[in-house]
C-alpha cells in the first residue's frame, strides 16, 4: 500500500492521512475480522436534536397498529420538526438497513404528517437508542460467494 501511495504521489500531490476513523457520517472501526462501519455519533446527535436523548429504548422500529395512513384523524404535527427528523434518518441505512422501511413508511408523509406519524418518527429514535451500537461488519472472503435471501410474499 506504501508503494501505491509512493508512486501516487508522483503524479499527483497527495498526503497520506493514515487510517481511516470517521468518514461523512460514517465510523470505521479496523477490526482483526476486517472492518465495522457504524453511525453511534450521527444517532446521539440526532438524539439530541430532537430532545430524545432520555427517551426509553425500544425492541422494534415500527408498531403493526394502527397502521399508518395519510388521513388518520389525527391532528397536524410539527411539519418542520417531522421533515427534518425523518430527513436525518434517510442517512442511517447506510449502516443500518434494519430501518430502510420504517424510514421509507414514515418519508411518505412528509408533506402531511399527523401526531400518529410523529410518534412512529420518534419509535424509530428510541429503537435506535437501543441498539446505537449496530452496524454493518464487512470481512474478506478467500473464496467469495454471492447470497440472497427472499420472502415469498
Amino acid at each position: 500500500m506504501s508503494d501505491i501511495i509512493r508512486q501516487l504521489g508522483v503524479q499527483v500531490s497527495l498526503k497520506d492521512l493514515g487510517d481511516l476513523h470517521y468518514f461523512i457520517r460514517v465510523e470505521v472501526q479496523q477490526t482483526r475480522e476486517g472492518i465495522f462501519l457504524s453511525q453511534q455519533k450521527y444517532i446521539r446527535d440526532l438524539l439530541k436534536r430532537a430532545n430524545m436523548e432520555g427517551a426509553r429504548p425500544i425492541h422494534t422500529p415500527l408498531s403493526t397498529k394502527p397502521t399508518l395512513q395519510l388521513n388518520d384523524g389525527h391532528p397536524p404535527t410539527d411539519q418542520k420538526q417531522y421533515r427534518s427528523v425523518i430527513g436525518a434518518l434517510q442517512y442511517l441505512p447506510i449502516t443500518r438497513p434494519d430501518i430502510v422501511f420504517a424510514v421509507n413508511k414514515l418519508a411518505q408523509f412528509m408533506h402531511q404528517s399527523s401526531q400518529l406519524h410523529w410518534t412512529s418518527a420518534k419509535r424509530v429514535l428510541r429503537y435506535l437508542k437501543g441498539t446505537i451500537t449496530h452496524g454493518i461488519s464487512l470481512t474478506p472472503y478467500v473464496n467469495p460467494y454471492l447470497s440472497g435471501y427472499s420472502d415469498e410474499d
